[in-house]
């Protein structure tokens, strides 16, 4: 069962390596590790040899990105994936509107002329 009590599809997800990841781990993080141009193409290609959507796969790589089985099994992928969700994470915090507490405090209120 996975962790919203769904039977497991994947017959390799449940065994555990030496490492501690099971063979799904694995598999998507050798798939990550592979260079891709279009991201149409990786979507298919998710599909094709994972059997997964696009969607999962993403959730479940972002839980590996968390887990330190993968980052032992392979510490330079898992830290440079690492990196290019913490720099999303810092663009979007910096696309973010700012909170109105500037305004509520009266500074930067127009001035107003009796």
């Amino acid at each position: 069962m996975d962790a919203a009590g769904r039977p497991e599809t994947d017959p390799g997800a449940g065994r555990r390596t030496e490492v501690g990841l099971d063979e799904r781990g694995i598999r998507i993080l050798a798939f990550e590790a592979r260079a891709w141009r279009d991201p149409a193409r990786k979507a298919d290609a998710i599909r094709d040899e994972l059997g997964m959507p696009a969607a999962r796969y993403y959730r479940l790589l972002g839980d590996l990105v968390d887990d330190p089985a993968a980052l032992r099994h392979d510490p330079m992928l898992v830290k440079r994936l690492q990196r290019q969700r913490d720099a999303r994470a810092a663009a979007r915090a910096e696309r973010a509107i700012p909170a109105p507490a500037a305004f509520e405090t009266g500074r930067n209120r127009p001035r107003q002329d009796p």
